[in-house]
């Protein structure tokens, strides 16, 4: 190309550039200072970002004012501190920005009720006051803090959160009242109704253990509440909820009843497996013997578990074939393992009747092989009792030895008359009462009978001879072979047409012998009644008939003088 055509090529160059230059010019918008632009980051220095914010020159911003390392190619939002700066470059703010942007959001907040963010920063006397950024500081009343009660101040600190704007302003001032409460709350309220739309009964859902109360747990399943009832935390036995939960402790749980009108949810932790009941045939049979925990001891009985949710009662009655137990405390406790007999189940009503003792023989049913009628053991004294005093055969196996079996001849008004406790005495078995679980004991069948003997040697209308033992009101008391004791009553005593009783009393002392006529003899009521009077007549007819028959008068003696006068000893 010539030097002429040049010329005119970088004129024409020139012209454009200059368009294009005026036409650049003229597409820039107008700035103003205090303005809030939008730019983008084009150069990063040690000191300075620099921003075009569509301006002739580009702003500049000390990199203090980023929190965060800025990347080119960035885009923010700006405040205009000055347009030309002494080096022709504009001037910008991103911190003023930030806080001009920071104040148009919270008004929109708190006009529009929506939550903003902040950092409580340290507890105050009522509250805690919060750290918006930007400087800016508010106020959280500590009754507005959470929706629980709030004992540990501290608890809350450095913690981040939304909140409600409650006041912004007050009388001209800035005066940010917040409530984290109101912004829980609500957030509460979306996801329990979202819950009761979206959660069916029989579904499983994830909570925490909350607190605990006498009836069961309350679980925590999103910032709302479900009842955990004792009875639905397992198919056993549960005494107290921690004994199958602790606070704190998250857990699958079966949604078992849904109330959105009283906003009720009932959960459980057995529904999550099945109900044992419906396997029980399966698994146990009628007169099983099987092992199983006691689980609670009542005045009536023992609940034994045989595995958990299958529990049945052993009464009182089944416990033992021979022990009186007047509680189960006395042969069980709490968590012993047991053997014990399936007797009776229902499965409708979940109910099993079990028994111990019938796990062993009953020693009832061979008693009579072991204590046969007239065996003689030799046996310990247990206890005394008013009527008598019982003896341990084996254990749980007593016999009664009654007083009236204590002597065939001597009547006794208590045991301890001839026995202590602990004496080691024989006696013989003399009966045995198996339906009512009885066993009498005798003393004096170890020896003969002596009524029998009297009986068979003195029947009625004989003489017997004997000693007065006692002289009372109503008779004497005369004591005759094998001890026995038989009764002069007051009107055998005496003839009244020939003296009167105390005549007759006055003529006997205790230890006299006397002879007397045998008017009544019974062996079974161990009666004997004598007659003083009746021998007396006797001995009479005996004279008037000698008397009759005896030719010689010398040496008679009248009757009234036989009776007058006291028998020989």
């Amino acid at each position: 190309m010539d030097l002429e055509n040049k010329k005119e090529a970088d004129k024409i160059n020139q012209t454009d550039q200059m368009d294009l230059q005026e036409q650049y010019l003229d597409n820039l918008q107008p700035i103003k200072e205090g303005q809030l632009v939008n730019g983008t980051i084009v150069e990063i220095n040690a000191e300075f970002v620099f921003i075009d914010v569509g301006y002739k020159s580009e702003g500049k911003i000390d990199i203090s004012e980023f929190e965060t390392p800025p990347k080119i190619g960035d885009t923010l939002d700006v405040i205009i501190v000055r347009t030309e700066n002494a080096d022709g470059s504009v001037s910008v703010s991103k911190r003023k920005a930030d806080e001009k942007i920071f104040w148009k959001n919270l008004k929109k907040s708190f006009n529009e009720k929506l939550p903003v963010e902040g950092k409580i920063a340290r507890s105050i006397k009522g509250g805690y006051e919060i750290d918006m950024g930007y400087n800016v500081r508010a106020f959280m009343p500590l009754s507005k803090a959470d929706v629980k009660h709030i004992t540990d101040l501290s608890e809350l600190l450095n913690k981040e959160s939304l909140f409600r704007i409650e006041r912004l302003y007050s009388e001209g001032k800035i005066n940010i009242i917040l409530s984290r409460r109101a912004w829980l709350e609500e957030e509460i309220q979306k996801r329990q109704d979202n819950f009761f739309d979206t959660v069916q009964v029989g579904d499983i859902v994830k909570g925490t253990v909350k607190s605990f109360t006498a009836f069961g747990a309350f679980i925590d399943i999103g910032g709302f509440d479900g009842l955990l009832h004792i009875n639905d935390m397992s198919w056993g036995h549960v005494k107290k909820p921690k004994e199958i939960i602790s606070k704190g402790e998250e857990l699958e749980l079966k949604v078992i009843k849904l109330d959105p009108d009283e906003k009720r949810i009932n959960l459980s932790l057995k529904h999550l497996k099945d109900d044992p009941w419906s396997h029980f045939e399966d698994k146990y049979e009628l007169g099983e013997v099987i092992t199983g925990t006691v689980t609670k001891l009542t005045n009536f009985g023992a609940f034994i578990e045989l595995e958990e949710g299958i529990e049945g009662l052993a009464h009182i009655s089944e416990l033992s074939w021979v022990k009186r137990i007047r509680n189960p405390k006395e042969i069980l406790s709490e968590g012993d393992k047991v053997d014990v007999k399936i007797l009776n189940y229902d499965i409708e009503k979940g109910k099993i009747s079990l028994g111990l003792k019938q796990v062993h023989p009953n020693p009832w049913d061979d008693i009579e092989d072991r204590f046969p009628v007239g065996k003689r053991v030799k046996l310990p004294v247990k206890n005394l009792s008013s009527f008598g005093a019982f003896f341990q055969l084996e254990e749980g196996i007593d016999g009664l030895l009654h007083l009236d079996d204590f002597s065939w001849t001597k009547k006794y008004k208590h045991p301890s008359e001839l026995l202590n406790p602990g004496d080691e005495v024989e006696v013989m078995v003399i009966a045995i009462d198996k339906e009512n679980r009885k066993i009498k004991l005798g003393f004096k069948q170890l020896a003969e009978d002596p009524w029998q003997s009297l009986v068979k040697a003195f029947p009625k209308g004989s003489i017997i001879e004997g000693e007065i033992s006692s002289i009372t009101d109503f008779g004497i008391f005369l004591k005759v072979q094998g001890g026995i004791e038989g009764l002069i009553p007051q009107v055998h005593i005496f003839d009244p047409k020939i003296e009167t009783l105390e005549e007759a009393i006055a003529k006997y002392s205790e230890g006299d012998k006397l002879k007397a006529l045998v008017i009544e003899v019974k062996s079974s009521k161990q009666k004997l009644t004598l007659s003083l009077r009746d021998y007396y007549r006797m001995l009479q007819k005996e004279e008037i008939a000698k008397y009759i028959h005896d030719d010689s008068d010398e040496d008679k003696t009248s009757i009234a003088d036989f009776i007058k006068n006291k028998p020989s000893k």
